[in-house]
């Protein structure tokens, strides 16, 4: 099987792709629409800004093929913020996988933004109980809770901390960099099926 990691120019690709070699799994970083339609996975990544990243994917016209995909994909971090309609990140219009818009934490004496280190993440599932755990999140914009919402964190108020529709996975946190509750929960995303329909 092979795991298509698509360059969106984040400084995280090598992390990922050492998180995934660690399975076995032969992973490429692409921007090439065809390695990425016929990939058995795909991982979206995203450091820097939902621009940049929504930027990346329109230059080289990954778009339609991102939301085309039948296959598993998981969205990370920012790569998870593009796969919704909307984001208060420089007001940047989305990919609209994802119904619902990204928003930024409001700073306070309480909260400093960004979100930097561990937090506590309960998934909704009972099914998925194993998966509680701490991961290492870092971030100034959050997905509020929605239907599809898979897992949840509190920064001041709740949050989706993972999501899920179809074969569209997101995680806010960052596996790559979660320990063993990340590899546990990359092991889950590579666990899923391609006709899944949670939601």
């Amino acid at each position: 099987m092979t795991v298509a990691i698509i360059d969106c120019g984040g400084a995280n690709l090598r992390s990922v792709q050492r998180a995934v070699e660690l399975r076995n799994m032969k992973t490429i970083i692409t921007n090439d629409r065809n390695v990425v339609s016929n990939a058995s996975f795909v991982i979206l990544p995203g450091v820097g800004s939902a621009n940049s990243v929504m930027n990346n994917l329109i230059t080289n016209n990954l778009v339609p093929t991102i939301k085309n995909l039948t296959q598993p994909v998981l969205g990370i971090c920012i790569g998870m913020h593009v796969l919704f309609d909307h984001s208060e990140e420089h007001d940047t219009e989305c990919m609209g996988i994802i119904a619902g818009n990204i928003k930024k934490f409001k700073a306070d004496i309480n909260t400093k933004v960004p979100q930097m280190g561990w937090n506590k993440v309960t998934f909704i599932n009972s099914c998925e109980d194993k998966l509680n755990d701490h991961y290492y999140f870092a971030n100034s914009y959050y997905s509020p809770i929605y239907d599809h919402t898979l897992a949840a964190a509190d920064y001041n108020l709740p949050y989706s901390a993972a999501v899920q529709t179809n074969n569209y996975y997101g995680c806010q946190f960052h596996p790559e960099k979660s320990s063993q509750a990340g590899q546990r929960f990359l092991d889950y995303f590579f666990n899923s099926n391609e006709d899944i329909t949670r939601y």
